[in-house]
């Protein structure tokens, strides 16, 4: 009798083993997290990829080679290219051969000697200032100081009549004339004519100015005939109208001298012992 230690049970398989605790495993140590990379900027971004290129909806048809034209070359025009030189001539009219002819057998023939002078302008000037407004109004032309030596001109002449008058090669003799005829020298774009003004002697300032405009006007159409520049014994050229201070005229033969008119300058000039600066022109006379 006592109490049993254990009761045996029959079963078909014998009990499994209970396994060993096993001790706990070692946790590895966490990794920490990797700070994620900041996303490059969209401006850095570079493309790798091109678009596409659209394809045409009908393949365009191609020309043969010999179907295309070449292009031609441009022309050059004359005196365009560098250091290209050319000329052209042109046939000299009857009247300016005629001026031509006439002023070489002046310089061959006659025996001219200039002299300078110089004029103070000031009182024609003034005397201009004064009337030209009235004289514009009064005879609807502009008053000018070719007027004014062609008038001078006239008075000497008739104060010094040895000087109105030509030679005759003809008959070798000197010609006295009691009127006085006077050319004035005209620039064209033909050249320079020496259209007369004749009778000087009766005109006013306005005849004479009106005179030289008709005259003058005739020149720029070329309609001036060679009668129109025969006869006068005395010339008056200006060339101050170019800007020239002096220069030698030629005598326009047969007459007997030319009176050569140039620009006006404001220069320093003694007068009544003090320097003062007036408008001076410089005149030769051949």
């Amino acid at each position: 009798g006592g109490t049993p230690l254990f009761t045996l049970r029959k079963t078909g398989a014998a009990p499994a083993k209970a396994k060993p605790a096993e001790a706990p495993a070692a946790e590895a140590p966490k990794a920490e997290p990797i700070a994620s990379a900041a996303p490059p900027s969209p401006a850095a971004s570079i493309p790798t990829q091109m678009p596409p290129v659209p394809s045409p909806s009908q393949p365009s048809a191609s020309k043969p080679v010999s179907a295309v034209k070449p292009t031609a070359a441009p022309v050059a025009e004359p005196g365009a290219g560098k250091g290209l030189r050319t000329e052209h001539r042109e046939k000299m009219n009857r009247m300016r051969l005629r001026i031509a002819q006439r002023l070489k057998e002046a310089q061959n023939t006659c025996a001219m000697l200039t002299t300078f002078n110089e004029i103070d302008m000031s009182n024609i000037q003034d005397m201009r200032a004064r009337h030209k407004d009235a004289f514009l109004k009064k005879h609807n032309l502009k008053l000018g100081f070719m007027s004014a030596f062609v008038k001078a001109s006239a008075f000497a002449l008739q104060e010094q009549p040895v000087v109105n008058a030509v030679i005759d090669d003809t008959t070798k003799e000197v010609v006295y004339r009691d009127y006085i005829d006077i050319s004035v020298a005209v620039a064209t774009p033909r050249g320079l004519v020496v259209p007369v003004i004749r009778n000087v002697e009766t005109m006013n300032y306005a005849d004479i100015e009106r005179t030289i405009f008709e005259l003058g006007e005739k020149a720029r159409k070329n309609e001036l005939a060679i009668e129109d520049m025969d006869g006068g014994t005395f010339t008056i050229s200006n060339g101050g109208v170019f800007g020239s201070l002096f220069g030698t005229p030629i005598i326009n033969p047969p007459q007997s001298a030319i009176l050569g008119m140039h620009a006006i300058f404001d220069r320093p000039v003694a007068v009544g012992g003090k320097v003062e600066v007036r408008p001076m022109m410089f005149v030769a006379l051949t």
